[in-house]
């Protein structure tokens, strides 16, 4: 019985297809380097905030607290605030 040639191709790598392998890396090594640079983007933005005289950690909290939902926000607000009751603050 004759192999297709993908299954002689799979043969010959250990059953692995060999193709897809190479074609799912390839993608993955071009998003690592558009997360890279998109990295090295943000990190100018915090730059240039910070040279116009904005708090960076204050920003980056700001950024956190807006991706989450606002009963989340609340409910953390509202613990903070028992918690600062608490101890005085």
């Amino acid at each position: 019985m004759a192999l297709s040639v993908v299954e002689k191709d799979q043969a010959e790598t250990g059953g692995i297809a060999a193709d897809r392998l190479r074609s799912l890396v390839d993608r993955i090594e071009r998003l690592e380097e558009e997360k890279k640079a998109l990295g090295s983007d943000i990190k100018d933005i915090y730059a240039e905030a910070k040279s116009a005289g904005f708090d960076v950690k204050v920003l980056r909290q700001l950024i956190r607290v807006r991706k989450q939902e606002a009963a989340e926000v609340e409910e953390q607000e509202t613990m903070l605030d028992v918690y600062r009751r608490a101890l005085g603050m």
